[in-house]
């Protein structure tokens, strides 16, 4: 790919202008997947230590589970949907409209989840309007982040894609440091009891005011001025989705791959071992403060690999991540099993921190970068959406089932983690990596 099929001739800005401008994207591509993910991670945290008991109640606790983490993958499954609706129109009429939209639709989808009555007030339809409401914050997401990576990476400077595109990234570690931090904080300042009578309710009403804010952000912010001239020309592509299937399958099957590794660690890191310590150590809180802490952190790690990456290239830094998820895998769940708590915090940096911010740090530029810009939004949401359905939607859910198939042992989830990890260096080894080029010739 040549660099100016990204980047778009910018001699007629002002300076001045220019950087006015690239903030303000910056701060709507962060403000903005921040509180979508805010709104998508709540329901996470909310199945591993609610919505088990109070919405899919069972003769056991593993099918209350089970039922519980179904119900979060069902978001995951519509997300691709809305991916390539997103990405359609996104590739015909611009990436802001559309981020307008899916900012608006996860808001009051987590809005009213705040508001859905349990299944001993009403029942089964508890569950099914719990569902449906998780299937339209799947949707949402599946327009998001396509449209905001496509937004900050746009608008960068061919030597800073990967740092610009960090933070549509470093979103994601906000919303769930937000996520898990609203519901530690609830926990905190209530009951047990309250907690679960009426306290998990509170974040999830709170997003109206989140996504008030990030509206008001994200209307100041205008389409790259690549896409604009595109779309002046009258070459926008009539059938984006199509394109990407005809004339780009292997880049679209390497985006899928690349998203494999990273996005199942995260999953197993930040829901599912929530539940595990919950059940096997009884603890609730610790596994919610090291992720907390790790997403802290990831709002810096993750820029800093975006970074490296557009000194070394890509597909060097997400090699060396993906390596380093695969290593992690074994060396977490012993952790888990027997390691002294306390320690958790420092266990869960190595894996998201080092490994996994690793891979997701550069990403939005990498996927970016592997697409022509008539079709860029619908390549990039489609591998990334449906990378996420396999890699991190149905992984509690999956590894609930491995460890009980596996006796009640950890180790068929880590051969699982492994080779998902060899998925993903194959597709890192195949996909293209012009940012090294680009690097050393850009402005």
């Amino acid at each position: 790919m040549t660099q100016t099929s990204v980047t778009a001739p910018r001699t007629q800005d002002p300076p001045q202008r220019l950087l006015s401008g690239k903030k303000r994207v910056l701060a709507s591509a962060f403000a903005g997947t921040t509180i979508e993910w805010y709104d998508f991670y709540l329901y996470g945290t909310a199945a591993a230590l609610i919505f088990n008991v109070q919405f899919f109640p069972s003769h056991s606790e593993l099918g209350s589970s089970l039922a519980a983490f179904a119900s979060l993958a069902v978001g995951f499954f519509a997300r691709p949907l809305g991916g390539i609706i997103a990405g359609h129109l996104g590739d015909r009429v611009g990436r802001k409209a559309l981020l307008v939209v899916s900012l608006l639709s996860m808001g009051i989808a987590s809005t009213l989840i705040g508001l859905v009555p349990n299944f001993s007030a009403i029942g089964w339809w508890a569950a099914a309007a719990l569902v449906v409401l998780r299937i339209v914050q799947g949707l949402s997401a599946g327009a998001e982040w396509g449209g905001s990576a496509l937004l900050s990476v746009e608008h960068a400077p061919a030597s800073k894609r990967g740092l610009f595109g960090s933070f549509t990234q470093i979103g994601s570690a906000a919303g769930m440091l937000l996520a898990t931090g609203a519901f530690f904080a609830v926990q905190s300042l209530l009951t047990d009891e309250q907690f679960e009578a009426f306290g998990w309710r509170i974040p999830f009403l709170a997003s109206a005011l989140l996504v008030a804010l990030g509206l008001w952000i994200r209307l100041g912010v205008s389409d790259a001025p690549e896409f604009q001239e595109l779309k002046a020309s009258g070459d926008v592509a009539k059938a984006p989705l199509r394109d990407v299937l005809t004339k780009h399958p292997r880049v679209l099957l390497a985006t899928i791959g690349l998203r494999l590794a990273q996005n199942s660690v995260f999953y197993l890191i930040t829901v599912y071992m929530l539940s595990y310590l919950s059940e096997n150590r009884g603890d609730s809180t610790s596994g919610v403060t090291a992720v907390m802490i790790a997403s802290a952190i990831g709002l810096f790690t993750g820029p800093l690999w975006g970074w490296v990456s557009d000194k070394v290239g890509r597909k060097r830094v997400s090699i060396g991540g993906i390596i380093g998820v695969a290593v992690f895998g074994w060396i977490f769940f012993a952790f888990l099993d027997s390691g002294p708590l306390a320690f958790l915090p420092i266990i869960v940096i190595l894996g998201m921190n080092l490994a996994h911010d690793a891979i997701y740090g550069p990403q939005a530029a990498w996927f970016a970068e592997q697409f022509p810009i008539e079709v860029r939004y619908s390549g990039v949401n489609m591998g990334y959406q449906l990378g996420t359905v396999i890699g991190g939607g149905i992984m509690p859910m999956v590894a609930a089932l491995l460890y009980v198939a596996g006796g009640h042992s950890p180790w068929l989830i880590c051969g699982y983690l492994t080779l998902l990890c060899v998925l993903s260096l194959i597709a890192a080894i195949g996909a293209k990596d012009p940012a090294r080029e680009l690097a050393r010739t850009a402005d």
